[in-house]
Formats: C-alpha cells, structure tokens, sequence
C-alpha cells in the first residue's frame, strides 16, 4: 500500500469515526475531508469541487420541495386520515395498508418526512385498539425503508449509483427501474412484518376499544391544564401601548406576559397573529399570554398600561385553529435540550414556537418551565401551523407526537391539492418519457409547485436537506481520490480474492453484506457514494454489466434495518415504541438475509450479467 492510499484510507477512516460518534456533524466533517484532500494535494480544487454540479445532488433537492408540495397541501394528512378509515379494528388489515401507503408516498418524498407524519396516525390507531405502540412502529420504520427501494428518486443512494453509471459512460437507471426490486422487498416486508410483529413481545394496552379520532387541541389543552394559565388580555384605545411594536415593550422581562398570540379583527373576522417583535400594537387587539396568574397584578395593568382582562377558556385555541395550533413533542435521548430548561432554549427565536406546557410521567407540572427537562418529558407547543411543520424536521432534539386533527383543516395550501397531484403526475410522466434529463424535469415540478401556490418560496428552501446535500458533495471527492491512488482497485481485489471471483452471485453477496456492513455505521448516502466507484471497479473487473452490482449497492445501501441508529428513520420510533437496541437486531438481521437472497436470486434475472 502506497503513501497515498495510507492517506486515503486513513481519511476515509477518522470521517467514518466521526460518523459513528457523530461529533462534529457529519456535513462538517464532509466539507473538512473535502478540505484535507486539496490540502494534502490528492485532488485539486476543481476535482473536490465538482460534486456542487452534480446532476444527482440537484435532483435531490429538487424532490425536498415537491415532497414539502405534498404535506402543505395536506395530501400527505389526508393519505393517514384514509388509513385510519380504512384499518377499521384489524391489526392486519392497519398494518398492510400502513406498510403501502407509507411505500407510495416514500416513494416520491423524504421517507423520514413520511415517517414524521405516520407516527401520531399510528399511535392514535394504537391507543383506538388498544395495541402497544410497539406493534405498529417497526412496521411503519420498515416501509420507510423499503419505500427508497421503489423509484430512482426515492433516496439519495439510488441516484449516487445512477450518477456512478452516466460516469462511466454507460446509461443510468429509468425512474422505475428499481420498482420490480422494490415491490418484492415491500411484499416480503409486509408479510414479513404480519409474523414478525409477535417477535417484539409488546403486550397489547388495557384501554377502550371504540372508535377514537385523531385528539383535537381542546383535549391537548386540558391534559396540559393550560386553563388558569395562558390568560387575554384587551388593549384599550386609551393604553399607552398602542402604536408600540412587542419588542420594544419588552413585556416578558417588565411585566412577566409572555405574548404567544394577538387576536386582531379582520375583514369581518377575528384573526390570530403571530406576536413576534415587530408586531406593532392597535387599539381593539387581544393578547393572548402565558403567565402566572399570582404574579401579575391586573389592577396595575389596567390603571398603568389600559389592559383589560378578558376571559379564557380551553378551546380558544381550536376557535383560531386556521392561524394558531398545538402540538406535543417528546425528547428522545440524543436530544441536545435534556438537562436545559425551557426558559434556557430560547424556543421562540430558535423555532418560532412557545412552550405553554410540560408534562412528565403524564402529569402536567403547571408553571414549571423552569425545571431542567429530561428524556421522555413531552412539551406543548403553541404557534402558527407553518412553525409547527417546520419543528418535524428538528428529529434529532424533538420528536413530534400528536399533531391535532385541525391540522389538516388548516393545511397552508389545502385548496392547491388537486394542482400538487398534477405536478407530481407531471414531472414524473417527464422523468419517464425522457423527453427532458431527469433533474430538468424536478426543476419542472418545484417551478410549478411554485407558480400553482402549492410551496412559497421560504418553505421551499426550508424543506432542503441540507445537511444531505452538503454531505454528498463533500464525500464523492472520496471516489475520485480512490480512484486516483488507485484505493478502487485495492478494495476490489481484496473482494475478489475473499469470493474467488469464480461466482458472479457470490461476489454479489458478498458486495452487499460489505455495503450493508458499512451502513451499520454511517449514513445510506454516504455508504452509496463510498461504494458505488467499488461496485463499478468490481463490474469491470469481472467483465460483466455494471447494473446488477449498482443496483445491489443501492438496495444495500437502503437496508438500514439493524440498529437504531442507521437511519434517522430507525431513530425516529425507538422512543414512541418503545424499543430497545436488541429489537431491532431481532427484526432486522433476519429480514437483510432476506434482501440479500433477493439480490442475488434475482436482480441477474432481472438485469443480465451481460
């Protein structure tokens, strides 16, 4: 081995580590290899610079935005509210018809904001049969999943691989390409799932069996006990607070009225506004604050500051539902806020969100936002519907759990459904023809999202991953500097000389277990740019088509179903599930043997050798 491929492989080894440890974020860690390559002079600037003009990046960010199109029209809710109609009282029936919506709309969308948006329909359905969570929350994991199996836009690791093949100059994957491959693993899963259910050992919950909908915020705002608490206050015209913007009246800190909402008369009805500081105050407005009744001394905010106190009643939160809504979220352990307190998060200027209740153990605990939180803790956020989508995203600190049925009531774009199903229609019928390259006609879906009022353009660049993007264009260098020190073909005779080299099925198996193996560790996409240019080399090296091996790595690559911890997916039921590590050994090493002999028995069927 080279100086050179030392360098490499020990790169490639500390941004592995760091992966595992998740310290620093992955996307730094991306960007510093991406630095260190040009530095320690394997690549030149151009080189670690190219994958910010790679047609799959583009493509993927692309799809963040005509994904977010689906849940702000309120396709994605009315998908789970059709579930729970549908399910009835079978467990199996619930558990196949989950399994496959879940399929179909990973499809086309972030599995993971797929997965965000399942998990209160599966907990309300759990607690209207009366079944441990447990029951429905691996299933739902396992469909995410296998979901990224079923189109070439489904996940990031399915359009690294057809990146990999348009490189070495042969013709990518077609959109459903991997559909026959992922519609098996989706059968098997789902009949899979009907027995492995009862390996999870979770006894069903004592509780009512009857028809139970999705909770409304006045239930929220009564287990929370917000009556006594969050109070209304009117702004008289003679109140030296009119004309007077929220921030320079600095409330919280001079009076201790934490305004969370501004009730406003507009075009014949009362609007719910936003407080935030520059909201200017007008006679005739009502405050809507969270405080402590025994503290605030309303005589004095009369007579000084011409606020008069109105009353309050638990459902004056569904009364504003268009504007305003509640929401409840639990922190999961990896959540960076145990051991802070509310008051310490800086909620409102991180999220744009206020804490107005805290329970534990499933007791309210009053006022008492200024008690460290703990793993477990469930918090009640109040705030505009858009900040409350926005928090889903947020997976690693919160976890959101019931989002109440006004939701779908108060979609952003509701009315824009029908044109968010057009253009998704659309783009992917264009995606198939080839009548335009596959990242125009994304560009194509997000303009028209755009110009049908389906996204505006902050949601849109909200709803980017980021993080993913950054991550994949900071670990493809790694390719070309394998590549280069010839690192490829090292790694690819080590594989040919463990398998033989004498089986095309074996190398095969044996190219999925070691991709499976380093997806235990880091992230699917990163896994897929790793050992994409290994699958390549391997194709080559044995004289054969390049398909079977990139579509092996693909589906490899997707197949994170064995720790909790391999896919934000995985993480995002562990504590609603409550699981343990062991759980997902039980369920997931069975079911990847299963994957693998699907790999092997079938895609050479499926793709020819040559």
């Amino acid at each position: 081995m080279t100086h050179e491929q030392l360098w490499v492989f020990g790169l490639l080894l500390a941004c592995v580590t760091a992966f595992i440890v998740n310290r620093p974020r992955m996307d730094v860690v991306a960007l510093m290899a991406l630095v260190a390559l040009v530095l320690g002079g394997t690549l030149s600037p151009a080189e670690a610079l190219a994958g910010f003009s790679e047609p799959s990046v583009l493509l993927i960010a692309a799809f963040f935005v005509i994904g977010e199109g689906l849940v702000r029209t309120g396709i994605a809710y009315r998908v789970g509210d059709w579930l729970v109609h549908k399910a009835g009282s079978d467990e199996t029936r619930l558990i196949v018809l989950m399994m496959l919506s879940v399929g179909l709309l990973g499809s086309v969308m972030s599995s993971t904001g797929v997965v965000a948006i399942f998990i209160p329909v599966a907990l309300s359905v759990a607690s209207r049969l009366g079944l441990a969570p447990g029951r429905l929350m691996m299933p739902l994991s396992f469909a995410a999943l296998i979901s990224g199996m079923l189109t070439l836009v489904a996940t990031p690791p399915n359009l690294v691989m057809n990146s990999e093949l348009e490189r070495a100059g042969v013709a990518g994957f077609g959109f459903f390409s991997f559909t026959p491959v992922g519609l098996l693993a989706l059968g098997l899963g789902i009949v899979y799932m009907l027995f492995a259910r009862h390996w999870l050992g979770t006894a069903p919950r004592k509780g009512p069996r009857g028809e139970r909908p999705r909770r409304r915020m006045l239930e929220l705002a009564r287990d929370y006990e917000l009556e006594g608490r969050v109070l209304r206050l009117l702004v008289r015209p003679d109140s030296p607070l009119v004309g007077r913007t929220l921030g320079e009246l600095r409330l919280r800190t001079r009076l201790g009225l934490n305004v969370i909402g501004l009730e406003r008369q507009r075009h014949l009805r009362l609007a719910l506004l936003e407080a935030g500081p520059g909201r200017e105050l007008q006679a005739g407005d009502t405050l809507l604050l969270l405080c402590d009744p025994l503290q605030v001394n309303f005589l004095t905010l009369g007579r000084e500051h011409g606020l008069e106190s109105r009353p309050f009643r638990e459902d004056s939160f569904a009364d504003s539902s268009r504007e305003m809504g509640l929401a409840e979220v639990v922190l999961p352990p990896e959540s960076s806020l145990i051991g802070k307190t509310v008051l310490e998060l800086g909620f409102r200027t991180r999220y744009g969100l206020h804490v107005v209740g805290l329970r534990r153990r499933r007791r309210a605990q009053g006022s008492g936002l200024d008690r460290k939180l703990r793993m477990g803790d469930t918090l009640l956020v109040a705030g505009s519907w858009k900040a409350i989508r926005q928090l889903q995203g947020c997976s690693q600190d919160f976890l959101v759990l019931n989002l109440p049925a006004e939701l779908d009531e108060a979609a952003p774009a509701g009315r824009r459904a029908p044109f968010a199903i057009l253009t998704l229609l659309l783009t992917v019928g264009l995606m198939i023809s080839g009548l335009v390259p596959p990242v125009i006609a994304a560009f194509i879906g997000c303009l028209l999202m755009g110009a049908f009022r389906c996204v505006d353009l902050e949601s849109a660049y909200r709803a980017i991953n980021w993080q993913c993007l950054i991550l994949i264009v900071g670990m493809l260098p790694f390719a070309t500097a394998l590549q280069k020190t010839g690192g490829i073909d090292l790694v690819v005779q080590g594989l040919l000389a463990l398998t033989g080299g004498d089986s095309p099925r074996l190398v095969l198996a044996s190219l999925f277990l070691l991709t499976a193996l380093v997806g235990l560790f880091i992230s699917n996409t990163a896994t897929a740019v790793l050992m994409a240019p290994v699958a390549m080399a391997t194709a080559s090296q044995l004289g054969l088509s390049p398909y079977p091996f990139a579509m092996t790595v693909a589906v490899a690559a997707s197949a994170a179903f064995m720790t909790p911890v391999s896919s934000p997916v995985n993480t995002l039921v562990l504590v609603p599930g409550q699981y343990r590590f062991s759980d997902y050994l039980r369920l997931g090493v069975p079911f990847t043997v299963l994957l693998l002999l699907v790999c092997v028995l079938v895609l050479p069927w499926l793709f020819p050798w040559r």
